[in-house]
């Protein structure tokens, strides 16, 4: 069975375009538009993997992860950024975060670093 990822992004065009990059490599994918709903889908569905947009209105994404890890979910995390601000970054990678990505990414770019995650296990 192939690894199942959870996109949580609040702009609908970001969440199909990389939902269509990952299942193009086998890989299941979940949607969510908010932290909220995000914490939601964890807690109902397993999941492998978390794509998080850092900057969502609500809950941005590092409440969202600091609430994950709360909740003791190990799920690696790859940030997805659209301001690239250094403060957002390093805050990620302080609490934990397996990577990030800039938005716009390349689609190479991101099965690059799902991979590379998956292959730390």
């Amino acid at each position: 069975m192939k690894e199942r990822i959870l996109v949580v992004d609040d702009d609908s065009m970001n969440q199909m375009r990389t939902k269509t990059i990952l299942k193009k490599e086998g890989y299941e994918v979940a949607l969510a538009s908010s932290g909220l709903e995000a914490l939601g889908r964890l807690k109902a569905e397993p999941v492998d993997m978390v794509l998080l947009d850092i900057d969502m209105p609500g809950m941005s994404g590092i409440e969202t992860f600091e609430q994950m890890k709360e909740l003791s979910y190990r799920i690696p995390v790859i940030f997805l950024t659209a301001s690239g601000l250094e403060e957002d970054v390093m805050s990620a990678i302080r609490l934990g975060a397996a990577n990030y990505l800039v938005k716009p990414f390349h689609p190479n770019e991101l099965l690059k670093r799902v991979a590379q995650e998956f292959a730390k296990e």
